[in-house]
């Protein structure tokens, strides 16, 4: 599996190593390759970096920067976008992807400025999950055709975390490629 992501920051770092322990969980074998483009905008580079690594034989790809699901629509590899619903970008190759919805962050901000409690404070937990800060972008096409039991799979691990049995890690450790 590839990953192709701006650079090796720690709220970059989370998000690809959250997507490789997901990718080892259900294949300990499975090998990664990580690329950083040095920018948070360069859309042809991106493209540039993910078909180096499909040429070097990553079969699935995640997409933390724009341009990469350009690579993977035309190498033909299956795709995972990033804090998006970006199949609209490749609907024969996004298969889902994490979706960032800052709503309930925003409502929690405005509640206790309505409430005259407003404090500087984190708000990372409403980000996640649990709080409906996150979630996985539906599958569109691929509902049809991935198989049953991996539906299953992503299914039960969306339970565990909306149970609080489980967590994910939370690691900033720059990923590096095998």
């Amino acid at each position: 599996v590839g990953a192709v992501a701006a650079m090796g920051i720690p709220e970059v770092n989370r998000l690809v190593n959250a997507f490789f322990a997901g990718a080892k969980e259900v294949n300990p074998n499975v090998k990664k390759k990580v690329a950083f483009i040095g920018s948070f905008f360069d859309p042809p580079k991106a493209k540039e970096a993910a078909v180096a690594q499909i040429d070097a034989g990553v079969d699935v790809i995640y997409a933390e920067r724009f341009g990469v699901i350009e690579a993977a629509v035309e190498k033909k590899i299956l795709a995972i976008s990033n804090m998006s619903d970006q199949s609209s970008l490749g609907p024969d190759t996004v298969i889902t992807g994490p979706v960032w919805d800052m709503y309930p962050t925003v409502e929690q901000a405005i509640k206790l400025v309505k409430a005259g409690v407003f404090t500087a404070q984190d708000y990372g937990d409403f980000s996640r999950m649990a709080k409906g800060g996150s979630f996985l972008a539906p599958y569109h096409k691929f509902d049809k055709t991935l198989p049953a039991e991996v539906k299953e799979l992503v299914e039960k691990k969306k339970a565990e975390i909306l149970e609080g049995n489980f967590r994910v890690d939370v690691d900033e450790n720059t990923p590096v490629s095998d």
